[in-house]
């Protein structure tokens, strides 16, 4: 099998956000599409909505009007699931229930031929699971679209314990020829996306939750050193905290209770209280007319250093590191890079920037405090990951309960001397940003060797299904396999908790010395 070609019909049975807009991307594609709902006045406004979406992109030049007359004509509304019967494809997009679904694809068994592709747009389901009681079981995948279907580019081809390779490449090729960006998965519960994700608001949560920081300020550190589009509380408002509490719930049920995936108390409350999010008005934020934005916290301004220290062991070099100390000495900050003289070195082997006394590490998963007295050197302080330090606007910070004040607004001057808005956490185990990464990271790595994706996969679903930044595993590469085990490691016994818990892949990479993109 191949991509289907053009002349072949595509059915959508389910006229919602999601099956208006598989209908639409497929008719622009070149294929006749029939939609069909229960509700014939759904597929009605589904066709006229379809309708204004064509002539606004002609009115903005990103569709010629004959390309949009095309494509609306090939748009047709079924009335009845008998007129799907010469459908070469049927995409189901109705509620999520397993039995629901079940009885349409039976249904739809006795009307389409018996080479007919059938598709479930299941977000959550067992792909397995639903075509279970099918006649033909290996005819049905999973294709999972985002929302809105016609901008995000994501599609997870999900295969169950029946599916048909061949239908599943079917579908892989349709979907890319679409102008999709498909992804092969197990199913499994979450698939990617919808697993790799939960540590990005897991952690968010955590840190909130022991007073790391305020919403505002932890989105802050996230989307301006991550690099991520949006926060963990400005997204989890977005998506509603209903939703979100409820599918992380169903992966941590799917998972018979995998610490890896527990939901957070708090978000409970939100939904227990109705802070829904933005459509509710309220969530981590306020919405509506008169909201005031909460500003994050940044740190005022200190004094500019004038001589900063760059210390390395042999083979314990950071790019990571490296990074920062080309930043600060574009700023014009003086950087004396060397190796500890023999006998005096820190019984940290990682990379340290000295300032005013300070030692000023990047984070391991330890708190500032615990490595302050690792070290047996009192005025420690760290500094959080960022996607690209040449390029980040902002840098959370931690310092040690036993630091001096002094040295710790030596190192704020520091960072601030190099354009950094500086944001002080609370001395929380792998700050923000790097305990995010590292988890997601995990989870993903997690996945690949549990066979549900491939690597590429995995990164490819996450930056093309949620925007991230970069692919948790070509992060991951980036930062270095041993920083990332070792953070995941301290989290551990900071914590006590299997939540930490290292990917056998991920400690397996870091024997080999290798990585997830050679």
């Amino acid at each position: 099998m191949s991509a289907l070609s053009t002349d072949k019909i595509v059915a959508v049975v389910g006229s919602g956000a999601m099956g208006a807009g598989i209908a639409q991307v497929a008719a622009v594609a070149g294929h006749t599409v029939k939609l069909y709902d229960t509700r014939p006045e759904a597929v009605a406004k589904a066709l006229a909505d379809i309708a204004k979406v064509f002539a606004k992109l002609v009115e903005k030049e990103r569709m010629s009007a004959a390309d949009a007359a095309a494509a609306n004509a090939r748009l047709r509304g079924a009335a009845t699931l008998a007129e799907l019967a010469d459908a070469a494809m049927v995409v189901e997009a109705i509620v999520e229930n397993l039995d629901v679904k079940r009885g349409l694809f039976a249904e739809l068994e006795a009307v389409v031929g018996d080479d007919c592709i059938l598709a479930t747009n299941t977000s959550s389901i067992s792909v397995t699971a639903i075509a279970a009681k099918l006649r033909l079981p290996q005819r049905l995948v999973g294709m999972h679209f985002f929302n809105p279907v016609p901008l995000m580019a994501l599609v997870e081809v999900v295969s169950g314990l029946a599916s048909d390779a061949a239908v599943a490449a079917s579908v892989f090729d349709t979907a890319a020829a679409w102008g999709k960006s498909p992804v092969h998965a197990k199913s499994t519960p979450g698939f990617i996306v919808n697993r790799v994700a939960r540590p990005f608001y897991a952690e968010g949560l955590r840190l909130l939750n022991e007073q790391a920081a305020d919403a505002a300020t932890i989105d802050a550190v996230l989307r301006e050193a991550g690099g991520f589009r949006m926060g963990p509380f400005e997204l989890m408002d977005l998506i509603g905290h209903d939703v979100n509490y409820s599918v992380t719930q169903s992966v941590f049920n799917a998972y018979y209770g995998d610490p890896r995936f527990t939901p957070s108390v708090l978000q409970l409350e939100m939904v227990n209280a109705g802070f829904l999010g933005r459509k509710s008005g309220r969530g981590f934020y306020q919405y509506g007319e008169g909201a005031v934005a909460p500003q994050a916290q940044a740190e005022a301004p200190q004094p500019r250093p004038e001589f900063v220290s760059y210390t390395f062991d042999s083979g314990a070099r950071s790019a990571v590191c490296d990074a920062l100390a080309a930043r600060l000495k574009q700023a014009g900050i003086e950087v004396s890079a060397r190796k500890p003289a023999e006998g005096h070195g820190s019984p940290d082997l990682a990379p340290a920037f000295h300032c005013n006394g300070a030692a000023v590490y990047l984070s391991d998963g330890r708190s500032a405090t615990a490595r302050a007295r690792d070290n047996q050197h009192p005025d420690t302080v760290l500094f959080d990951l960022a996607l690209d330090y040449a390029k980040a606007s902002r840098i959370a910070v931690a310092c040690s309960d036993q630091c001096d004040p002094a040295a710790y607004r030596a190192v704020v001057g520091l960072f601030q001397a190099a354009g950094f808005v500086v944001t002080r956490l609370d001395d929380v185990p792998g700050l923000a940003v790097m305990r995010t990464v590292a988890m997601l990271a995990n989870e993903a790595a997690d996945a690949v060797n549990q066979g549900v994706c491939s690597a590429q996969a995995a990164d490819t679903a996450m930056q093309k299904g949620v925007n991230y930044p970069r692919g948790p595993l070509a992060w991951a590469d980036a930062v270095g396999i041993n920083q990332i085990v070792t953070v995941l490691h301290n989290l551990a016994s900071a914590y006590g908790e299997d939540r930490y818990r290292v990917a056998p892949l991920l400690r397996r990479k870091q024997a080999a010395g290798g990585s997830f993109h050679a």
